[in-house]
């Protein structure tokens, strides 16, 4: 970056700072979330959640299109976190901190 004035170089430094933290934090929840799918002690209506959540997420299926501006790119924003969101909830406590305290083992 150089060439570019020192505040910006700053910016840039941070913003890619802040994506990387991003990505582990998303790859550690990944990682639970897998953990949780294959846990026994998860409920049914759970698992469906989140794999219904992953499935929307990882398809180009959608609801809206994604090439419509706008709207295309804000149900993957409202479906997805809603979906993990209720799965979460219905999850007992014990064994969403079990399945943490194993990623982060791994």
């Amino acid at each position: 970056m150089k060439g570019f004035p020192v505040n910006l170089r700053s910016k840039a430094s941070n913003m890619f700072q802040r994506m990387r933290s991003i990505g582990r934090t998303l790859k550690f929840e990944i990682k639970v979330y897998k953990l949780l799918l294959s846990d026994i002690r998860t409920p049914a209506l759970s698992k469906i959640l989140l794999g219904l959540a992953i499935a929307y997420a990882l398809f180009p299926v959608d609801i809206i299109p994604d090439f419509i501006p706008v709207i295309g790119h804000i149900d993957d924003m409202v479906i997805v976190p809603t979906l993990i969101l209720c799965a979460l909830t219905i999850i007992p406590k014990e064994v969403y901190e079990d399945c943490k305290i194993r990623a982060k083992e791994t």
